[in-house]
């Protein structure tokens, strides 16, 4: 991104109502040094923590806090601000901005020119960890995902209140790095940035059969990986999802290959390929027996239980990352976990030879399997990221930008 990308960009900041308010007044300055015009709506909250005279000095322009400022209003209306802009950026989404949001509810200037806005949307999070975390919240965010809301952040670290999480607001660096993405994603001519790229996902458990009627599984619920492929096609990747059994409906835009054992799978993967980027994110099976009944086996009164042999399935991850031919050039594979979870994906990573490993703790304390929210730690060879409490759908487009960022040389190093 060269620095006149932003050259002439209108951009509405809204200031929310939170201790981080004081990072946006940094956030303009970067963002005027990069040729942007940026206009504010300061929120009756946010006035608390920063001032109307600040934030008019750095950017130059009023500062508009009133729905009810008739002048104002005359002068250029709520529905004028809401659309004279490129982008609106919301600093700090606070957890009550980001509910009224969600659910489409007005009040002030700042949620009636949202609600009233035909432009993109980018929210920087930050509140109590425990507000993050709660269910509620984690709808709103669900929501405003569905809805196309671009995020950036939270952040791990010590908070104002004297607790420590993952509900840090964005550094004002990194808020501008994810407007400048923003933009540069979106000047492709029409073009989808990750067009010309081909991804292979594969999600779901599998199912090794015991007899016709019984099966090894796990609780994997697919929802994960369906969302990885949602956010690939998204963004313009040719993409095939092989899929152990799920009750999801089909991704619009990816193909889908439905398999049920992991030799299936398998094979599946190995027929889509070559590909650009392979995601491993099935709960395939370690083991299945050596041999399955041909009819179902019966409990008879008094007999034992039938000794079951297990033999170990293939190493589908493995496989794939230490092809010498139609290697995919990014191999990304997953660490369910329930112990130790970033040490063992790091080993996990070196034992395979994928390129990036996402891991997650799956202890049933969690909810992650067959749940709406994750977790993540992404390693790289040179050292990890910390992703905050997340719906899959988010983790899923997080990742996705993450991938697009190798493919066009942003992260040459991962």
């Amino acid at each position: 991104m060269s620095d006149s990308a932003l050259q002439n960009r209108r951009i509405l900041l809204i200031i929310g109502g939170g201790i981080a308010a004081y990072k946006c007044l940094e956030l303009i300055r970067r963002l005027r040094d990069k040729g942007a015009r940026v206009r504010t709506i300061l929120t009756e909250a946010g006035a608390q923590f920063v001032t109307p005279l600040s934030v008019g000095t750095l950017t130059g322009e009023p500062v508009f806090q009133s729905l009810f400022d008739l002048t104002r209003e005359a002068e250029i209306g709520h529905i004028e601000l809401s659309r004279d802009a490129d982008l609106l950026v919301v600093a700090p989404a606070t957890a009550d901005l980001m509910a009224k949001m969600a659910n489409g509810l007005t009040g002030d200037l700042a949620t009636t020119t949202l609600l009233a806005t035909d432009k993109p949307v980018l929210i920087a999070p930050a509140m109590n960890v425990r507000m993050w975390a709660h269910r509620a919240t984690q709808r709103n965010l669900e929501q405003l995902m569905a809805d196309g809301v671009e995020i950036v952040g939270p952040n791990e670290g010590p908070m104002a209140c004297n607790e420590y999480g993952f509900v840090r607001m964005a550094e004002p660096a990194e808020i501008l790095a994810a407007i400048e993405q923003h933009f540069s994603e979106n000047a492709f001519k029409g073009e989808l940035p990750l067009k010309g790229i081909k991804a292979l996902v594969t999600s779901g458990p599998t199912h090794e059969p015991i007899d016709p009627v019984r099966y090894l599984a796990n609780r994997s619920s697919g929802k994960q990986g369906y969302a990885i492929a949602t956010a690939l096609a998204r963004l313009g990747a040719e993409t095939v999802l092989v899929s152990g059994p799920t009750n999801l409906p089909p991704p619009p835009g990816v193909t889908v290959k439905n398999v049920e054992t992991a030799r299936e799978m398998l094979a599946a993967c190995e027929a889509s390929l070559p590909v650009d980027v392979a995601v491993c994110a099935a709960a395939v099976a370690d083991w299945r027996v050596d041999v399955d009944a041909t009819q179902k086996i019966k409990k008879e009164a008094g007999a034992k239980a039938p000794d079951l042999r297990l033999i170990e399935n293939p190493d589908i991850l493995a496989t794939i990352s230490k092809l010498t031919a139609n290697r995919p050039p990014l191999v990304v594979g997953f660490a369910a976990e329930t112990e130790k979870v970033v040490e063992h994906a790091v080993a996990k990573r070196a034992r395979k030879g994928c390129d990036w490993i996402v891991a997650n703790d799956v202890s049933p304390e969690t909810g992650v399997m067959g749940g709406e929210l994750n977790t993540v730690h992404l390693i790289t060879r040179d050292g990890q990221e910390d992703w905050p409490l997340l719906p899959k759908q988010a983790v899923a487009e997080r990742l996705a930008r993450r991938i697009l960022a190798h493919f066009t040389n942003k992260d040459k190093n991962a």
